[in-house]
């Protein structure tokens, strides 16, 4: 049972947080719903407020954001955070020249036992000393020169992995060294809301997480997401049960609940450190953050202390690198690039430089406004960053004056693909060729939307068959799909006679369809199956579609200015209108009405939302919706006070809960058929 004692109740939600935090953050396994973590949380922010004088420095209460101080303190390092040696060759030599001078310095004979090394990763981030006192995280601070570094204590209590108290039998003092890192998802989910918001993008994970924690105002922090590995020890006190090995050290380290990362093992002499160099090697593109090598340690504690330093260096370690991942180069030209939905890229064409194990002669440049913000131009000696299978980018250029004036670049004003007209939406960032389905280069894309089960539904066409159909040259435009005949089609690779008697059954299947799906399918940018809808049944002909103005279009429900203009922009191009008329030629066909200010179809679901749930006896999920959507109705994915009816099957999941803890109508299929075939004017079902 919970204690009833507030200062009980408090202490008993501090050790719960602290060890489902752990659970979530530095084990990825969380037992409890994050719902239930924040009910807790909440439970034990009340508790501080009403009795302020069990607030204590380690309360997960603490990690609160937003202090913004005058400058970082100077912090005076007891035990010295030194660099440790790089080994510049790369190759399989670099660990071995390491392990030939550790046994020349400690004196082993060539036929002594191999050395234990405690081989791991060398993280590309920021070195940070935690100072954990009675096991309470007092005091964080920079590597700074090696003797003074810099309290940033208010930014890393934000870091979500790094403990405020530690588990167990914790010494009177615990120095924990380690580094601050940002994973490669988060770096590139933080950038891509800088793109949206039309912000500064940042350089690289390293640099954003240094930046993050060297910054005043704590605030900063509250869109970085940071990481936390620790490597090893500064001061220790009264730790009479401190392991002997470098390796025991960071499993006790772990077992404080203090993140250490599983990529690491004891090796034995030169041998191991090669096999270990390699096999990360391998894995360093599929691991979550960036590393830039390997680091080596002599396991063996008294060893480390024989060996000692030099030169402020420690004997008994080296980081032993990968090729780097960044390199200088000189930006060449800029073009563009054409993409499968129509996006214009511009790409950077490079004097060609090997970074990250490759050669790269062309990088990214996302859109004309980061380029700008980059303040890139051609001639430029430019930073190049290429990180695993991620597309190489140009990171910004390398200060300093340019020999001659450079223009800035400038989009094209037309498609170098088809020539159609390029536009940018209001507010928006992309700009894009209007030529749609005319285009080359989103001719694929745009068959393969065609066919699609929502849209025309052409069984059998998938993007293989599509790849061999329009690099072949047998299609170039969406009208040909139904020229295919069964010859040609069982020419192709691996297509049998009976798939491709299949395919030619699917296609004429397909040209019997709705207004709606024929607009869906045409691939209209922000059309789509609701919106397609909706104007098939506000103009109820394609012709008063194409023919419509955007003051026409913005009497559709649910159709803004971006819609508008984009369905406008979209047939006023002469090759849209002519692929409809083509289309219609090769016998796409459905049935066309006045519309809706003319049509005297009864609406009994006008104006009502319904939910389908669960299995019913003879309707499809398709089926019932297009009934309730043919009847006025919209048919929404989840349930809440305004749901006017929740239609449900067998097995009904969560949705049949909902409905019934807000008191929602509940119907099965018969009492669908009933609401379909009642007057517009019937009231709600009770």
């Amino acid at each position: 049972m919970s204690a009833t004692d507030p200062a009980a109740r408090a202490a008993e939600l501090r050790t719960l947080l602290h060890h489902h935090a752990h659970r979530y953050y530095v084990l990825d396994d969380p037992e409890i719903p994050d719902a239930e973590y924040d009910r807790l949380f909440a439970e034990l922010q009340a508790l501080e407020e009403a009795h302020p004088s069990l607030r204590t420095p380690d309360s997960p209460t603490q990690r609160v954001l937003g202090r913004v101080l005058d400058g970082l303190a100077p912090v005076g390092h007891a035990v010295p955070m030194l660099s440790i040696r790089t080994e510049t060759d790369t190759t399989a030599a670099g660990a071995e020249a390491f392990d030939a001078r550790v046994r020349r310095e400690l004196g082993l004979a060539d036929d002594a036992p191999p050395v234990a090394y405690n081989a791991e990763l060398k993280f590309d981030g920021l070195a940070i000393n935690l100072r954990y006192e009675g096991g309470v995280l007092v005091q964080a601070a920079t590597r700074g020169d090696g003797e003074t570094g810099e309290d940033v204590t208010h930014n890393v209590r934000g870091i979500g992995q790094v403990p405020l108290r530690l588990f167990g039998d914790a010494p009177p003092v615990l120095e924990v060294r380690g580094e601050i890192y940002m994973r490669r998802d988060d770096f590139e989910r933080l950038n891509a809301r800088q793109r949206d918001q039309g912000a500064r993008t940042f350089v690289n994970p390293r640099n954003t997480a240094a930046g993050a924690i060297r910054q005043l105002d704590s605030r900063g922090m509250a869109n970085k997401k940071l990481s936390f590995f620790a490597y090893g020890l500064g001061e220790v006190r009264g730790w009479a049960a401190q392991p002997s090995t470098h390796s025991a050290t960071l499993d006790a380290i772990a077992a404080f609940g203090v993140p250490v990362c599983a990529d690491r093992a004891v090796v034995q002499g030169a041998t191991g450190l090669v096999e270990f160099h390699r096999r990360m090697g391998d894995k360093r593109d599929a691991l979550p953050f960036d590393i830039d090598g390997v680091v080596y340690k002599v396991d063996d504690l008294a060893l480390q202390q024989r060996l000692g330093f030099v030169t402020r260096e420690p004997r008994w370690a080296v980081a032993h690198k990968y090729p780097a991942q960044e390199q200088i180069t000189l930006l060449r030209d800029i073009e563009v690039q054409v993409g499968r939905t129509g996006k214009l890229t511009p790409v950077a064409k490079l004097e060609p430089v090997f970074v990250g194990g490759t050669t790269v002669s062309n990088a990214t440049l996302h859109n004309l406004f980061e380029l700008r913000r980059k303040g890139v131009r051609i001639g430029d000696t430019v930073i190049v960053r290429r990180a695993g299978d991620v597309i190489p980018e140009v990171v910004g250029r390398v200060p300093g004056p340019r020999a001659a004036y450079v223009p800035n670049f400038r989009m094209p004003r037309e498609c170098p693909v088809c020539g159609s007209r390029v536009v940018r939406e209001q507010g928006g960032i992309d700009h894009r060729c209007s030529g749609g389905l005319f285009c080359a280069a989103q001719r694929k894309q745009a068959l393969l939307h065609f066919a699609g089960r929502r849209a025309m539904d052409i069984e059998g066409l998938g993007d293989k068959l599509v790849d061999q159909l329009v690099d072949g040259g047998l299609i170039r435009t969406l009208p040909e799909l139904y020229a295919l005949g069964l010859a040609k089609l069982a020419a192709l690779d691996r297509m049998a006679g009976k798939s491709a008697a299949n395919l030619v059954a699917a296609l004429e299947k397909s040209k019997r369809t709705t207004l709606a799906r024929f607009l869906y399918a045409l691939g209209i940018r922000h059309v789509g199956e609701a919106t397609a809808k909706d104007l098939a049944k506000h103009f109820g002909a394609i012709d008063r579609v194409m023919d419509a103005s955007v003051e026409q279009l913005l009497q559709v429900d649910d159709v803004g200015p971006v819609v508008a203009q984009s369905i406008r922009t979209f047939f006023e191009q002469p090759h849209h209108r002519e692929v409809v008329e083509q289309l219609r030629a090769a016998g796409v066909h459905w049935d066309e009405h006045e519309g809706s200010t003319a049509a005297n179809t009864p609406q009994p679901l006008a104006g009502k939302t319904l939910v389908l749930t669960g299995t019913l006896p003879t309707l499809t999920r398709d089926e019932a919706k297009a009934l309730i959507e043919a009847a006025g109705g919209k048919v929404a994915g989840s349930v809440s006070k305004k749901t006017h009816a929740v239609i449900a099957g067998e097995e009904a999941g969560s949705k049949l809960d909902k409905a019934r803890e807000l008191g929602v109508t509940v119907l099965d299929e018969d009492g669908l058929h009933a609401l379909l075939s009642s007057h517009p004017a019937t009231e709600r079902a009770e």
